[in-house]
């Protein structure tokens, strides 16, 4: 298993060249105009950056600008990965973005990848994600954005999944055993060591450590399909009509409960019960005019609510990482209501109260 390097922050990246950004639109790309401005964009917990380049000219069209940390570092991902051995003689990022068009998933069309300086030139599916998109929305409109993005993520598992692409990294990456569990102790470690300032208990954690074990091989006993792995709602765009994917360089394979719970136990917008309990029948029902049959529903939501357990928790570790280490704060007001769902899972299972409750010892939140 390979892991990232989480010493410490990157570097702090350098702007890109605007003389350079300016000739290469102007001669790269598949329509032509003249530069005119190049804008920061907000970015996300990653070490990349984002830009939109606005052109004039009768057929041109915005353009986003991602910049790599470093412009030849892709050879690992900035998440914990696991599975056979793959020598990455390509960008991630491309190499599952070609993946994913030859599916047909809405994801950015590449204009240019300038490697030397590690740029890359991006259809723009604007600004709006689905977290702000349904900020104001109405209970209607909430539902049908939410409908299309499970009906997206059911394209996406089918088409994405069979066959199978040797060429595709995400089909040499596993949500396996070991990979379940690191990420179970990075919870451990900054979720509860970091964060409270001091460690559990030794009889504490083997006792943590074998339930989320149970939960691990669970979880990776089911049969695989292709996951995102960050299938959220400011990872999915709101394009006029359409709904584009983006953030998928981590893909790998996994268990079809993964990026359903990642989209309907999401960090940033908490739905409303009985909306989650139709959506996963709506997942149900559109996997089975595919052909996909879960006979057993009842079992399927068992699996739905232990991986929003891991799911959740290592959100929340992560969301302390990301202060501690990258020195970004602004993701810590979601860890209530990430461990809230936590608490509501642990507490629906008679079987999972042991682990509640030794963990409630150290996660407020929990009690």
């Amino acid at each position: 298993m390979a892991t990232t390097d989480l010493a410490g922050p990157k570097q702090p990246l350098t702007l890109p060249d605007r003389s350079l950004v300016a000739a290469t639109v102007e001669t790269k790309l598949p329509f032509q105009g003249r530069f005119k401005s190049l804008t920061p964009l907000a970015g996300d917990a990653s070490n990349r950056r984002y830009f939109r380049i606005e052109l004039t000219g009768p057929d041109v069209r915005p353009v986003i600008l991602m910049q790599l940390a470093e412009a030849e570092a892709f050879k690992q991902s900035e998440e914990a990965v696991s599975g056979t051995a793959c020598q990455v003689t390509e960008l991630p990022f491309l190499n599952i973005l070609s993946h994913l068009s030859k599916a047909g998933v809405s994801v950015p069309i590449l204009y240019h990848y300038a490697q030397a300086a590690g740029l890359l030139y991006l259809e723009d599916f604007g600004d709006i994600t689905l977290s702000e998109a349904c900020r104001e929305a109405s209970a209607e409109e909430l539902e049908a954005r939410y409908t299309q993005a499970v009906d997206a993520l059911v394209v996406m598992q089918v088409k994405a999944t069979s066959p199978a692409d040797p060429n595709c990294l995400a089909f040499h990456r596993r949500f396996d055993v070991p990979l379940l569990m690191w990420e179970f102790e990075h919870f451990l470690e900054y979720g509860i060591d970091v964060r409270q300032g001091a460690p559990m208990t030794d009889e504490d954690r083997r006792e943590t450590r074998s339930a989320f074990e149970k939960i691990a091989e669970s979880l990776a006993g089911e049969p695989h399909v292709f996951v995102h792995r960050d299938y959220h709602s400011r990872n999915l765009m709101v394009d006029g009509a359409r709904l584009g994917v983006i953030d998928f360089q981590d893909a790998l394979l996994g268990s079809a409960t993964y990026d359903l719970a990642s989209l309907l136990r999401d960090a940033y917008i908490e739905l409303d019960e009985v909306l989650v309990d139709r959506l996963i029948n709506r997942y149900l029902d559109q996997m089975a005019a595919h052909r996909q049959v879960w006979t057993n529903r009842e079992a399927f939501r068992r699996l739905f609510d232990l991986t929003s357990i891991q799911r959740n928790l290592k959100a929340a570790g992560r969301f302390v990482y990301i202060d501690r280490v990258k020195g970004n704060p602004k993701f810590l007001a979601d860890i209530p209501r990430t461990l809230g769902y936590v608490r509501r899972n642990l507490q629906k299972y008679s079987e999972l109260e042991p682990l509640r409750k030794v963990l409630s010892r150290y996660v407020p939140e929990l009690q």
